[in-house]
């Protein structure tokens, strides 16, 4: 598959790797260039602007943000005007879940999907894969299933969940895991099985 790859630190650099090694297609971006440097000498495509990125990437596009929590409500800002219905922005980072729900609202009424993906894996991430907690639109995540199983352990590292949440809710707020642990972010929040909803009142809990 294709995607955007925003945010080329120690974590969106080695995830778009791994995405390479196994036959993906990445565009990547970052603020300072030398990243893109690097990767583009291992097969990615080099943008060298937000709007760059997005013109290089087939309909229907999908971009995955690396990026800081302080500053995804102003790259979302910045990426919009360049999107169109269909597209789809994942953000990867370690947002706080009321602002996903905020922004999946904002976006739908553009017809931009939004999908929070809560990842870990540090620096190892690149040979063991990424811990991730999956939140969208059902029919959306499955869609982008060949990029999470690449991204995810290997059975040897951590065998991978096959349960699935097949109960409507909120796009921002449907969550699964493919693994069982997320930087003890899951353990905090639901125990082990890191599946979370809200509850109509602004309170997320465990189902």
């Amino acid at each position: 598959m294709q995607l955007g790859m925003i945010g080329l630190g120690k974590m969106g650099a080695n995830m778009a790797r791994r995405l390479l090694k196994q036959g993906h297609q990445c565009v990547v971006f970052n603020r300072s260039p030398k990243p893109v440097q690097e990767l583009v000498r291992e097969n990615a495509v080099g943008a060298s602007s937000l709007a760059d990125l997005v013109k290089k990437l087939d309909k229907s596009r999908v971009v995955w943000l690396m990026i800081p929590a302080a500053v995804v409500d102003k790259t979302i800002t910045d990426l919009v005007p360049h999107l169109q219905p269909g597209d789809t922005l994942i953000d990867g980072g370690n947002s706080y879940y009321i602002d996903d729900i905020r922004r999946a609202k904002e976006l739908a009424t553009k017809g931009v999907h939004y999908v929070d993906v809560g990842t870990s894996g540090g620096v190892k991430g690149l040979e063991r894969g990424y811990c991730m907690m999956i939140g969208g639109e059902q029919e959306v995540v499955h869609r982008f299933d060949p990029i999470f199983k690449t991204l995810a352990p290997e059975p040897k590292y951590q065998p991978e969940s096959t349960h699935r949440e097949s109960q409507e809710r909120h796009p921002a707020d449907e969550e699964r895991e493919r693994t069982n642990n997320h930087s003890g972010k899951t353990q905090a929040l639901r125990g082990t099985r890191g599946l979370l909803h809200d509850d109509g009142i602004g309170n997320r809990r465990g189902r």
